[in-house]
């Protein structure tokens, strides 16, 4: 049977850099420890992205402070072209992915140039018809995110991408809820699966929930692709930090990830090979219960079952009963055909 594709992990990155090109660096060094497919990161150009009057969310108040609008924050977390470039250059050296989101057309057009493994639409992109539209003329690998939205709105997002150009096969969509911590009740992991249902999509998901269970019961649902956000430590300042995992959990979250990859098999259900050695130890055999003499009639008298190590198996059992016995049998003795 062929071997089933690797569950591709992203360690999200980010903002947690804070703008700090030293930080971000020192986040690929965790994703390339934990041993993820991916370090992603967010190309921002705050003045193509929001007003300069909008406010922060809720959640972005709580974690980076509510004077500040939502425009000076991301301009404080904008990565310069030469940035990216560097950072490229890092995770190439590292031999890990790069990878980062665009949250404007300028953006999209400078990540195509740069020739990604993926092309990652952001939740908040699901209903700009420009932008879906241009991610479809790129026929490029996708990924979309789908916080916030119905199953019409997926479908619609897809149809976009589809006419623009792209296949469905390049596409994978991401189940996510847009919510920083994700209250467990909001979760609702059995969406993925009816998006892969309704739209015959290769899906995974994107997880803000804290702590690592939810990723891993999404791999264990049929995710083929989990995206989680991580940090260097969840007291530092910034939007971000408090909903991201620290450094041990996100290795513990690959190496628990990969572990039910291994688990899931391959569907078969048939004696593994581990078990084989425990097989003929634990079935049980067809064995005199009394002593046996040769043409005796076998009956549920003189047979019993046990465990024997070797012999004839118990399911064979109306075979013999109310045959003749062929042979001499002590008591216990395995029978013999």
């Amino acid at each position: 049977m062929r071997e089933k594709p690797s569950i591709f992990i992203i360690a999200e990155a980010g903002v947690n850099h804070n703008g700090e090109l030293a930080t971000a660096k020192k986040l690929i060094d965790v994703a390339v420890k934990a041993n993820v497919n991916a370090v992603k990161f967010q190309t921002l150009n705050a003045k193509n992205m929001v007003s300069k009057t909008l406010e922060k969310a809720k959640y972005q108040k709580e974690t980076s402070g509510a004077e500040e609008s939502q425009f000076d924050m991301l301009r404080r977390l904008e990565l310069s072209k030469s940035d990216h470039e560097e950072l490229i250059a890092y995770c190439k050296k590292k031999s890990i992915a790069f990878l980062s989101t665009a949250f404007d057309l300028e953006s999209l057009d400078y990540l195509n140039s740069l020739n990604l493994q993926y092309i990652k639409v952001p939740s908040g992109e699901i209903t700009n018809l420009p932008y879906l539209r241009k991610v479809g003329t790129f026929n490029r690998n996708v990924i979309l995110s789908t916080g916030m939205a119905s199953l019409g709105e997926i479908e619609k997002a897809l149809e976009i991408m589809i006419d623009a150009g792209t296949t469905i096969e390049k596409i994978t969509v991401l189940h996510a809820n847009t919510e920083y911590p994700t209250p467990m009740q909001d979760v609702n992991l059995n969406a993925m699966v009816s998006i892969g249902k309704a739209f015959n999509v290769k899906v995974g998901y994107s997880d803000h929930t804290r702590g690592i269970e939810v990723p891993i019961a999404a791999v264990a649902m049929g995710a083929s692709m989990i995206e989680k956000h991580f940090t260097l430590d969840n007291t530092m300042e910034g939007p971000d930090h408090k909903a991201s995992l620290e450094p041990n959990e996100l290795i513990a979250m690959t190496q628990s990830i990969r572990n039910i990859e291994q688990a899931l098999g391959d569907g078969v259900k048939k004696c593994s090979q581990s078990e084989k050695k425990n097989k003929d130890i634990v079935r049980k055999c067809i064995v005199a219960k009394t002593e046996i003499k040769r043409g005796d009639l076998l009956n549920q008298n003189n047979l019993c079952v046990k465990r024997t190590g070797k012999g004839i198996s118990a399911m064979r059992w109306d075979e013999f009963i109310g045959k003749k016995a062929t042979q001499n049998y002590a008591a216990d003795e395995s029978l013999a055909t």
